[in-house]
């Protein structure tokens, strides 16, 4: 889909004296506090309420909640991905691990092979921080994790033996979004760099499309905490994302009213919030002209620049 002709200003760059980074997780490290997490969380599986579904299994004896996940997060894989947004792809490539498995249900997902039917290996904390060493020696510019919300244990466990192995990359959280409280406390100080996916702010639609009608409250309440965790999104020299909020939100067929109500929220948020508002959404999993005829289409382009509008409308002004 075209996009217009002119850009929005870019995030504000972030001073940083001779180049130099160093990720929020570098403190907790030299403090203790990391690895101390790292086992607060992992004590948590025994009764699993690490994401809303709160299914309270214990995943340390592989019971099976929600997500179908026990001890061991499953890798679908990892590379330096591209095609992510600029200031994380860079020239080099974001370090993004894809796991598998996921707490929600989206009927329109396009990743149900690695969502829904679990496609990945189980890793260990020690594999996988051998998996963040070697994107770092590739020259990636930040650690992706996307779809993490229901392995955070294993994450930090894994985190603190790469910390150990001289990692020091922007860690990079790329959620749905349907993540806890709790989870996200674990995480304060640990992330730099929040990249939720809000979905829908109407109940009924989550219901119907995520299978998790309290997805709305849940999300919101998630963005808010993660931008007073890391607040708007700064860049460096180079325009590399280094710390802050930066959020997706999936343009669907049809629900124009319900992007501009996230829209609104985010602005309630921050006017600076950079935005990427997605328009790649095409029928697939379980949406067909039978089962969700609704959205078995692509987005049009009046509905882009529709949603466009509001964006600009609201003061809005950092969209990718």
């Amino acid at each position: 889909m075209r996009r217009p002709p002119r850009r929005p200003a870019p995030p504000r760059s972030l001073t940083l004296p001779g180049g130099d980074f160093e990720p929020a997780y570098l403190a907790l490290h030299r403090s203790g506090e990391l690895r101390r997490r790292a086992a607060e969380a992992l004590d948590m599986l025994s009764s699993c309420r690490l994401c809303p579904r709160a299914c309270g299994v214990d995943r340390l004896r592989e019971a099976a909640g929600v997500c179908r996940t026990g001890r061991l997060a499953a890798v679908s894989s990892f590379f330096g991905h591209r095609g992510e947004e600029s200031c994380l792809s860079g020239r080099r490539g974001s370090g993004a691990f894809f796991f598998s498995r996921c707490n929600l249900g989206c009927v329109f997902c396009q990743n149900c092979r690695i969502s829904r039917m679990g496609e990945g290996v189980p890793s260990s904390a020690g594999q996988m921080a051998e998996m963040m060493l070697r994107l770092q020696e590739e020259g990636c510019h930040n650690i992706n994790l996307v779809t993490p919300s229901h392995v955070v244990p294993q994450i930090l466990e894994a985190l603190a033996l790469a910390v150990e192995g001289g990692l020091r990359l922007p860690l990079v959280y790329n959620t749905s979004a349907y993540d806890s409280a709790e989870s996200l406390r674990l995480l304060d100080g640990v992330v730099d760099i929040y990249m939720p996916d809000v979905k829908f702010r109407d109940p009924a639609l989550a219901e119907r499309y995520l299978r998790a009608r309290d997805y709305p409250e849940a999300a919101l309440r998630s963005v808010a905490e993660m931008h007073r965790q890391v607040g708007d999104l700064e860049t460096d020299r180079q325009g590399l994302a280094r710390r802050g909020l930066l959020v997706r939100h999936l343009l669907m067929p049809g629900l124009l009213e319900d992007t501009k109500k996230i829209l609104s929220f985010l602005a309630g948020l921050s006017r600076d919030t950079w935005i990427n508002i997605l328009t790649q959404y095409r029928p697939a999993n379980q949406v067909s002209a039978l089962t969700f005829p609704e959205i078995n289409r692509p987005v049009s382009r009046e509905e882009y620049y529709a949603a466009l509008d509001h964006f600009k409308s609201l003061g809005l002004h950092r969209l990718d």
